[in-house]
């Protein structure tokens, strides 16, 4: 007898909070914290671009309005993965008021 071929996904990933410090992100029956000071680039990122997450492959997320990607295990053991633009700790995107006068 041959397997079928798994169905797609229906529960994806979810912010469940968002603090001062990071953001609690759902992952089927897992809930993990993402740090800003370990994850800079979401700091200056409105909640809507938090939110707006994809879980594209069980080891993989994306933020498509930031374009970050980034590996679960990445979240899980932050010491493992450190950062390669350390020099750069501070978010290279405009502030919001810089991108709403942009036009």
């Amino acid at each position: 007898m041959k397997s079928t071929t798994l169905g797609k996904r229906i529960s994806g990933a979810e912010v469940t909070n968002i603090s001062k410090h990071g953001f609690w992100l759902l992952l089927a029956d897992q809930e993990l914290f993402v740090a800003f000071r370990e994850f800079p680039w979401f700091k200056d990122a409105s909640v809507e671009e938090i939110v707006t997450v994809e879980w594209p492959h069980p080891h993989h997320l994306y933020w498509p309005e930031l374009d970050i990607d980034l590996a679960v295990e990445s979240i899980r053991n932050p010491e493992k993965f450190p950062l390669l633009s350390k020099v750069s700790r501070q978010s290279k995107r405009p502030s919001r008021r810089a991108r709403i006068t942009r036009g």
